[in-house]
């Protein structure tokens, strides 16, 4: 699973080729898939000759209700100072829906300015999906959602709320600058990944006139740079039909910040559920996020049922990224061993509990 990206120079690091990672297990099942996680990447970077030194955050719903606090300033300033963040799952019932979603995860992409969301949909061996007749050399794709603009910047506001004549705005912001650095990172990307090197632009240029115009223009000028890239243009609602249809005929997508939110979702659906779908938030230059993109699960928490895999895999993309690319490797083909060993990928139902899967996949590795 190719991040397509770059760490901070290797003077930054020690000799001993020791990471600085910040570890959020969040609410839910999320400190169990984390544990696994973790014992898969000690166990890869034993094999790899480094170390992964984990600095633990209590950060989650069930902080915040004792505390009233979602997100620390003085966390936010040591998350800065980490070499990578591994996330587990946010969200809590007894918190209203949005609180956790803005105070953490927004703010910690947009603060670290984490521009740049990554998705790889790939169907591993054993794994059912619901597309008929496809299979693994089907579906094979990676998503590159823009991840700090669009509809999720925060621009709106009500008029006259809670009366009849109640107004609500809410407006995408897409600045020159965030789009062509978002589409230069998927050019880049695309012609790493070496498959069949084309990158798909999902828009809907047809009715939103302005942003998507200021994509369009941005994607074919950048385009004119990368002459071994073949390029495709696809209405968001033709591309939710073709990766249904003909998966195959995507190498990436590129996309904005709420069509890439909704598309990634339909990945992972087709690649097999969340159980296995992995995410990163990246800043190229500077501290990556990464995690599951399922949600923390809480009717399961505790039972040691849940999937651990998406973690897993979210890992190996965080080895990738810290400059460990044979490493991250690794942990993908482990996992791409332990699958078809298991009798499903939904919690409770894969023959295995949650400490057994991360023990297969540490089997696989070594």
């Amino acid at each position: 699973m190719t991040t397509g990206t770059t760490k901070r120079p290797a003077a930054a690091r020690t000799a001993t080729r020791t990471y600085q990672v910040a570890v959020i297990p969040g609410d839910g099942t999320g400190p169990e898939v984390i544990r696994e996680g973790r014992k898969v990447l000690d166990a890869a970077a034993g094999r790899g000759g480094f170390r992964v030194d984990w600095r633990a955050y209590d950060i989650g719903g069930a902080r915040y209700l004792k505390t009233g606090e979602a997100l620390p300033s003085a966390v936010l300033k040591e998350l800065r100072e980490a070499d990578a963040i591994y996330l587990g799952a946010i969200g809590h019932p007894d918190v209203k829906p949005g609180i956790l979603e803005q105070g953490i995860l927004l703010r910690i992409r947009f603060e670290l300015d984490q521009y740049i969301n990554l998705r790889p949909v790939k169907l591993y061996p054993g794994v059912w999906t619901p597309l008929k007749d496809k299979g693994p050399e089907h579906i094979d794709f990676i998503v590159v959602r823009e991840n700090t603009e669009g509809l999720y910047a925060g621009v709106g506001g009500f008029l006259r709320k809670g009366t009849p004549e109640e107004v609500a705005l809410q407006t995408s912001v897409n600045t020159r600058r965030g789009v062509e650095r978002c589409i230069r990172f998927a050019f880049d990307l695309t012609r790493k990944r070496g498959k069949s090197k084309k990158l798909t632009l999902c828009g809907k240029t047809n009715v939103l006139t302005y942003a998507h115009d200021l994509w369009q223009r941005a994607f074919n000028e950048v385009a004119a740079e990368y002459p071994d890239v073949r390029t495709d243009y696809t209405h968001v609602d033709a591309c939710c039909m073709w990766m249904v249809k003909n998966p195959e005929w995507f190498d990436a997508i590129v996309t904005d910040n709420m069509f890439g939110d909704i598309i990634t979702d339909l990945g992972a659906m087709i690649q097999g559920g969340m159980g296995i779908a992995a995410g990163g938030n990246l800043n190229p230059g500077g501290v990556s996020m990464f995690e599951p993109i399922g949600g923390s699960a809480p009717k399961y928490t505790g039972k040691g049922v849940i999937n651990p895999l998406a973690a897993i895999c979210a890992g190996g993309m965080m080895l990738e990224q810290l400059g460990e690319p044979q490493a991250g490797r690794a942990v993908e083909q482990a996992v791409m061993q332990v699958t078809p060993r298991l009798k499903s990928l939904a919690a409770g139902k894969m023959g295995f509990s949650t400490s057994e899967v991360g023990d297969l996949v540490v089997e696989a590795l070594r």
